[in-house]
């Protein structure tokens, strides 16, 4: 049972599973219709869309991606611990928000929203909080928790073993925590394989992401970025290369966090498909981001140092690693 079908021009208020769920909405013309629900522990959420040129697949609640999207729709179920959900408890009120957003390409028709979601329900009596989390949005950087790993072949938990045979894929993941922050989309920025943790003038390196975001293994190898879970974690499929082959491996990056509507030649994450070329990972609409991976991928000065400088670049080493022959 949907709770709230809210056209955008009303304020709706109901009682759905013990939850009191509030649905603001926007005056704005009745084109799209929101349902959500507010069970004990998620949120359900259906967005039904009637204007044929909006892209749902752009639609986030906080910085999750839709569960499952078409044409006209797209439907979130999402933990309340997950997606940026903001918490805050107020006399006998336990209150859940977060955003929905739509995230314009640049030469869309449709403009970029925001819609606050709210989900309060009754405080248990012998529950207290021993943490408060602030809910407002927040556009200053502060510090950020970059993570980064070897994952197992589902990508649901760390790798079981550290050696990896020629031409396997070794899957990694690196996310950012942003408890208190506007959605940040994670990009690779660069990353290199080397024999050392450290990086050295002299250290004989092998390129896997350069040029601001492409994926260089992927014109030659089945390396591929995959499909976002959510805008704060990336996930690469990397196939086992010949470098080092015997040796430990590290495999250093530079991870960026960046506005989601502020992609462009030097914000991407790229990679070349067979019978395609290459495709932006977040909207293939925007593929022509990638043009610039068979040449050189300018950077804008002033926008670069304003991210070092408010810390939203963070240098990252995964390993050791060893890549085995599999003939050995």
């Amino acid at each position: 049972m949907h709770c709230v079908s809210s056209k955008y021009s009303v304020m709706m208020v109901s009682f759905c599973q013990g939850a009191l769920l509030l649905s603001l909405a926007a005056a704005m013309a009745v084109y799209a219709d929101m349902k959500v629900d507010c069970g004990p522990d998620f949120v359900t959420l259906m967005w039904s869309e009637s204007r044929p040129q909006a892209d749902t697949s752009l639609l986030r609640l906080g910085n999750c991606f839709p569960t499952s999207f078409s044409a006209g729709e797209a439907f979130f179920y999402v933990d309340l611990t997950d997606c940026n959900f903001r918490r805050l408890v107020t006399g006998d009120a336990l209150v859940y928000s977060n955003d929905l957003t739509y995230v314009a390409s640049a030469d869309s028709y449709n403009l970029a929203f925001t819609h606050p979601v709210v989900c309060a329900y009754e405080r248990p009596k012998d529950w207290y909080a021993t943490i408060y989390d602030p809910v407002f949005k927040t556009y200053s950087l502060g510090d950020l928790q970059f993570n980064i790993g070897l994952m197992n072949d589902d990508f649901s938990g760390p790798a079981e073993s550290t050696r990896f045979p020629l031409g396997s894929i070794i899957p990694i993941m690196a996310s950012v925590v942003q408890e208190t922050h506007q959605p940040l989309l994670l990009l690779l920025e660069e990353c290199v394989a080397a024999t050392t943790p450290e990086l050295y003038p002299e250290s004989t390196m092998y390129p896997i992401i350069s040029n601001k975001g492409c994926l260089l293994e992927s014109v030659s190898s089945r390396s591929k970025f995959e499909p976002r879970q959510k805008s704060s974690e990336i996930r690469l499929s990397l196939q086992t290369f010949t470098f080092a082959m015997g040796e430990e491996v590290f495999i250093h990056c530079k991870l960026l966090a960046w506005d989601p509507n502020g992609l462009d030649s030097t914000k991407k994450a790229c990679h070349f498909v067979d019978g395609h070329g290459w495709e932006l990972l977040d909207n293939l609409a925007q593929s022509n981001l990638c043009d610039c991976c068979e040449s050189k991928c300018k950077s804008r000065r002033q926008r670069s140092v304003a991210s070092e400088k408010h810390g939203m670049v963070q240098k990252a080493v995964i390993g050791p690693f060893t890549i085995t022959d599999v003939n050995s």
